[in-house]
């Protein structure tokens, strides 16, 4: 193990960092559970697979999130990857006020998971274990069942704009 390397003053402008962060692509998800009888959820673009053994995803929660403290509780939570043309249903995830599903498409699980229609990937998960990591929260997912629909593209955040991927590329790891 690395020996642990104390806090150092960080010269770094805050703005150029989140630009350079913006420079890596990513997927977005819908992050959603039933919450008295209604979908309650966010639009989350830090996700990531984790661990085959157990089956483990995580997510990136900013501490400032009002919507984590209502979701982090429920016993399952969906994640939807959203599809490529599923950039509307993104911003309405991503409001502060209103309904966030108003206009949306969805079902929910046994256990209270929300899944948004036509994602590209689906997951049903519990919370596994929540780390402390700066102004964020990486949350650790248990996977209990998924669903992929393998024809529907992702939905590609990248420089703070909606990407589509390039159809033409080449696999590079034959199917």
């Amino acid at each position: 193990m690395r020996p642990m390397i104390p806090d150092e003053p960080a010269d770094v402008d805050v703005t150029l960092l989140r630009r350079a962060f913006g420079a890596f692509p990513s997927g977005v998800i819908a992050l959603s559970a039933l919450r008295d009888g209604a979908p309650a959820g966010m639009a989350v673009s830090s996700f990531t697979s984790v661990s085959l053994q157990p089956p483990l995803i995580s997510v990136c929660v900013q501490n400032s999130s009002e919507t984590w403290p209502e979701l982090r509780g429920s016993r399952r939570l969906g994640i939807s990857v959203l599809a490529q043309e599923q950039h509307q249903a993104c911003r309405t995830l991503s409001t502060k006020d209103g309904d966030r599903f108003a206009g949306l498409t969805w079902s929910a699980g046994e256990g209270g998971a929300v899944f948004v229609t036509g994602a590209a990937a689906s997951y049903d998960c519990s919370v596994h274990d929540e780390l402390p990591a700066g102004d964020h929260t990486i949350v650790l997912l248990r996977v209990h069942r998924l669903a992929i629909e393998p024809d529907t593209a992702p939905l590609v955040f990248h420089g703070s704009r909606f990407r589509r991927l390039d159809d033409r590329a080449e696999p590079v790891i034959p199917a």
